[in-house]
């Protein structure tokens, strides 16, 4: 006896570059019994993307969702011998169309919370202004500051350090910029409130994906935002293969709590870097195992995603038993080195597994040449980084790092998944 139940997450994404839709993590139990059921699975999420369809025995099951925004929806379905049922779960509407990616994330309310008159919190501030540049530039509201090509120096703990221990001497956005900065508007998305930015592989982009503007890139990249006096200076993940960077700037009081929120709209890793910023690492990791051929392609065309895979594999990895994804590590540390977040995974791997004084000799060097290679690109890498160096207590190296490390994990966010630090205050 056997019967289908075809299961989907109606969530409209809207945008073209999300057409086919995002998979969330699921289950499907039986009511009664010990009956087999489908544990850890993927539903598609969106209105173009067909449901997932499983093999169930004739019963009463329930389903149910965990979306990245830790929202649970279920519904129970009753199937005969032969029946094929489908199942769609519905969750709270996003406040805009255009923000459904981060309504998805957590990062926004829901609709009705949203719009409601008697809910609105009072807004932080009434627009971003970072002040006047210097050379006669003025980041106007409703602006952020973009460093598509910084200073090699600018993603260093004492450079970073530097900024957050008191106002910068001249605009954050040209301390830290090699090339020129350049003032970036939000997308007419939404309202001023809940303001959307987005990048592409070259930089900025507008409402249709269409680059605004052909500089110089580096290697790393940032957004620096002003909001209520506070400068943030926000990593930017990119460039992220084809997949678009969105950052939110949330006046309001966010689900998160964060004032500012990064995320990728890609349709595979974007769940799960949102399941993994809120410790959900086994579901992260589901979406994550599915998408292993993706992320480490013998080119490894796209590092970060890499990276953002490799960070949940190790850390929902509890055993030592060597896996096919260890040579992945060496790579990303070897091959990448304008990202601390390579070393510092291959540290994080060989330190659990270390039984020699050589092996944690190695970890150890790792680790420091993971801090001497700058500020991790990952929230997590800085508190893993922080998690290793305080392993050796006794080498004066280490100490010395793990100080550093410490006082500016104080100004990061740790609950997004990439670093975004704050600063004192902004520039009058």
């Amino acid at each position: 006896m056997s019967a289908g139940l075809s299961v989907n997450v109606e969530l409209s994404l809207h945008e073209a570059d999300l057409a086919d839709g995002a998979k969330v993590v699921g289950n499907i139990y039986p009511s009664e019994g010990s009956g087999p059921g489908h544990r850890a699975v993927l539903f598609p999420c969106g209105t173009t993307a067909p449901p997932a369809r499983f093999e169930v025995d004739p019963g009463h099951y329930i389903v149910s969702a965990t979306l990245p925004s830790g929202v649970v929806l279920s519904k129970d379905a009753e199937l005969a011998d032969g029946e094929e049922k489908q199942v769609t779960l519905r969750p709270a509407a996003s406040p805009f169309a255009s923000h459904s990616w981060q309504h998805l994330m957590g990062n926004i309310e829901s609709y009705g919370a949203y719009h409601d008159g008697a809910a609105i919190p009072v807004p932080r501030s009434l627009g971003s202004r970072s002040g006047t540049w210097e050379r006669g530039a003025f980041v106007e509201p409703g602006h952020a500051a973009w460093v598509g090509d910084p200073k090699p120096t600018s993603w260093q703990f004492p450079s970073m350090l530097r900024l957050t221990d008191g106002p910068a001497k001249q605009l954050v956005a040209f301390e830290i910029a090699r090339s020129e900065p350049h003032s970036v508007a939000s997308l007419e998305l939404g309202d001023a409130a809940a303001r959307l930015y987005r990048f592409g592989e070259h930089g900025p982009v507008d409402e249709r994906g269409r680059p605004v503007l052909d500089v110089p890139l580096g290697p790393r990249q940032f957004l620096v935002v002003s909001l209520a006096g506070t400068e943030y200076v926000v990593t930017l993940p990119a460039p992220w293969g084809a997949a678009q960077i969105e950052v939110l700037v949330n006046e309001r009081q966010s689900p998160t709590g964060s004032a500012v929120s990064v995320s990728v709209r890609d349709s595979r890793v974007g769940p799960a870097l949102a399941y993994m910023a809120r410790g959900a690492f086994d579901a992260a990791a589901t979406l994550v195992r599915d998408a292993e051929t993706m992320l480490y392609d013998g080119r490894m065309t796209n590092p970060l995603a890499a990276v953002a895979g490799a960070y949940v594999l190790v850390g929902s990895e509890l055993t030592e038993q060597p896996h096919r994804w260890d040579p992945w590590l060496s790579r990303l540390r070897h091959e990448f080195d304008w990202m601390s977040d390579g070393s510092l995974l291959w540290a994080m791997r060989h330190l659990r597994r270390a039984h020699t004084e050589p092996e944690r000799e190695a970890a150890r060097d790792a680790l420091v040449e993971a801090f001497d290679r700058g500020v991790p690109v990952f929230t997590l890498g800085l508190s893993r980084l922080i998690h290793g160096l305080s392993e050796f207590p006794d080498d004066p190296g280490c100490a010395a790092r793990l100080e550093q490390a410490r006082r500016l994990s104080w100004r990061v966010d740790m609950r997004e998944p990439f670093v975004i630090a704050a600063l004192r205050g902004s520039q009058q």
